[in-house]
């Protein structure tokens, strides 16, 4: 696979990008940590009066779905080690993705914080942002093809799996905080505001399928968030037959359709290139 390291000097700004990458890591971490009460902290399913707890709106996953930001933190690690890699200080992959990165993982935190102080109405334009980051993000490193395997893994992988996940929590987010602002949904039943915002999810993934030729990470993560809904729905006291079907469908269509989508994807590649032969 070719490289993309850049073949200009490596520069200050360089390094600046680096050391910033690497502290909004650490304020990440100590976000997370406050997120799951290590510092005495409340766990962010009881903070804000439980609104985001798995029974509190149809589109709460369940508790189990949490564990993934274990994975997309060790990830985030990773990558903040990579980054520092000599290889990596003057990439060009690197220069596109480190600043953006770096925001993505302080607007993380300062999710948290929000959650924490129970400022439900300010949580929601910060995950949008974040989702706007990482949207951005992967369009970037989507454009520019990793040069290993271990680049793909950490680089593509780990920031595919952090926005797919925040595609899902974005959802429970806002219906988090509408419930609790006491949004009548103009009347409807909220079984059918959950599955129009089920539908939303399955255009937001087939979108980002098309647009990443296939990546299997997004579509994971969003998969993962959304079997865990249509779980959550299953018992409890926002039990829901109707929600969960709908969270299991759109979840097996992200699935299906990116993986047909990279599978086309890679063998028209292969064509065009038997063709230059």
């Amino acid at each position: 696979m070719r490289t993309h390291t850049s073949s200009k000097e490596k520069t200050s700004a360089d390094l600046y990008r680096q050391i910033a990458v690497t502290a909004s890591m650490i304020f990440c971490l100590v976000g997370s940590m406050i997120g799951v009460g290590v510092f005495g902290g409340t766990p962010i399913a009881e903070a804000a009066g439980g609104a985001l707890g798995t029974d509190a709106t149809l589109l709460a996953p369940a508790s189990a779905a949490f564990s993934i930001w274990s994975v997309v933190y060790a990830g985030l690690v990773a990558y903040t080690v990579w980054q520092w890699l000599p290889s990596q200080r003057s990439a060009q992959r690197q220069r596109s993705l480190g600043w953006m990165v770096a925001v993505s993982m302080v607007l993380n935190a300062v999710w948290i914080l929000s959650i924490q102080a129970g400022w439900l109405n300010v949580s929601v334009p910060v995950i949008l942002v974040l989702l706007a980051v990482l949207t951005v993000v992967f369009l970037r490193y989507s454009g520019r093809p990793a040069s290993s395997w271990s680049e793909a893994v950490i680089v593509d992988g780990t920031l595919g799996l952090y926005l797919g996940w925040v595609c899902v929590a974005v959802c429970a987010n806002i219906a988090a905080a509408l419930t609790a602002a006491g949004f009548d949904g103009f009347g409807l039943n909220e079984e059918v505001w959950a599955v129009a915002i089920l539908a939303v999810v399955a255009l937001v993934g087939l979108g980002l399928a098309l647009k990443g030729k296939g990546r299997l990470a997004v579509a994971a993560a969003i998969g993962w968030g959304l079997t865990w809904i249509a779980v959550g729905r299953t018992s409890g006291d926002m039990e829901s037959a109707t929600t969960s079907i709908a969270a299991a469908v759109v979840a097996a269509i992200v699935l299906l359709a990116t993986v047909i989508i990279r599978v086309r994807s890679r063998s028209h590649a292969g064509a065009a290139t038997s063709a230059l032969r």
